[in-house]
């Protein structure tokens, strides 16, 4: 038992049942035991692999969509460019490496990383040494000054907690974490039923709500609209509303119970794009996508990329980068689905009604005001 279970414990028996919108909150971001707190969680060492780490194609390709978004809002003198959970800031560096050919953009810009892990925050600034560009960490959207800005969240939104709600006796009951006779986490339900829940269910349905996500996604487009910008969230999840659990946790890249010591592994949820669609019009903005993974990155020439770097690469290199290239944007011929990025992984963007649709969502993804 670690000193996080310890504490839940604790907790539990001293107040009652937490939800699983608290136990993820605490697992993944106490200030001393919390997951993102003490690990470096991306990477081979880490416990996961992100589209960034597969292939520096797709940094330097989000660098290129950030410089085309900044002169469909007018190419203004100052912006910031905000990365969400920026892991060990691979995504970043590609992409401000590939923005060297537009100087003007460099010269607008400064980098604004949105992380509260120590480690990685050390990862990140190791990363991005020498760029020449001003960078700046916060520790929430909240602190990201004011003024016309692009964020970027890959793989972000998956990380924000979850409550889930058990469909029991004709009503919705909250799924809660308890603490059992032997001392151990385990999931329960309330007593009550959930009034303000109006959706049906079959018995023992359970329905997974992301508030935490919605919120922000409001608040981004709050900003998006008032200040101008826009929102890139690139991430696994759906896109109509579904019934069933998706919160899994993730420890030297395998799977693990969720609740089997708490802060030692990553938590996520698959990502509700439809949940977030709405946050952002209800917010005023214009949605473009969702879009699969794989679309927005082959209308933003993937394709082309790596027949570029092929051509300057040996053997090895090229076996490399057709397997990235299979795996973040191919049809997942030779992939289990459950890791076909190309397919599972949405894309969609966030900007004014004005707003053209940005690059990577103009075929077959008509802006929806």
């Amino acid at each position: 038992m670690n000193p996080l279970e310890t504490l839940l414990q604790e907790m539990i028996l001293e107040s009652g049942p937490i939800s699983v919108e608290r136990y993820m909150a605490l697992a993944l971001g106490h200030p001393v035991y919390g997951y993102y707190r003490t690990h470096v969680a991306v990477g081979a060492e880490g416990d996961f692999i992100t589209a960034p780490e597969i292939s520096q194609m797709f940094g330097e390709l989000i660098g290129l969509w950030a410089v085309e978004v900044w002169r469909l809002m007018g190419a203004p003198k100052e912006l910031k460019l905000v990365e969400l959970g920026p892991g060990r800031g691979t995504l970043m560096a590609d992409a401000l490496r590939a923005v060297k050919i537009a100087p003007d953009f460099r010269d607008a810009i400064s980098v604004h990383l949105v992380e509260i892990s120590l480690p990685l925050r050390e990862k990140q600034r190791a990363a991005l040494e020498g760029q020449g560009i001003k960078i700046v960490w916060h520790a929430s959207v909240d602190e990201v000054p004011p003024g016309p800005a692009i964020f970027i969240a890959n793989e972000f939104f998956d990380a924000l907690p979850v409550r889930h709600y058990v469909h029991r006796d004709g009503g919705w009951r909250e799924r809660q974490i308890g603490v059992d006779e032997s001392g151990r986490l385990f999931f329960g339900v309330s007593g009550a039923h959930e009034s303000a829940i109006a959706a049906k269910g079959e018995p023992d349905d359970i329905l997974e709500v992301g508030a935490g996500a919605a919120r922000l996604m409001t608040q981004l487009g709050v900003r998006v609209v008032t200040q101008g910008g826009a929102v890139l969230a690139i991430d696994y999840g759906y896109e109509e509303p579904a019934r069933g659990e998706t919160l899994q946790a993730m420890r030297a890249h395998k799977f693990v119970d969720p609740l089997e010591s708490p802060g030692e592994a990553d938590l996520t949820a698959h990502v509700n794009f439809s949940a977030l669609a709405r946050a952002a019009r209800g917010a005023g903005a214009a949605v473009h996508g969702p879009v699969t993974q794989g679309d927005f990155l082959a209308r933003l020439g993937i394709f082309e990329r790596a027949s570029a770097l092929e051509r300057a690469a040996a053997p090895a290199q090229r076996a490399a980068i057709n397997s990235a290239l299979e795996r973040l944007a191919g049809e997942g011929l030779g992939f289990d689905r459950a890791t076909d990025m190309a397919r599972l992984f949405k894309v969609l963007a966030v900007t004014r009604r004005e707003f053209d649709p940005p690059p990577g969502f103009a075929e077959g993804a008509p802006n929806e005001s």
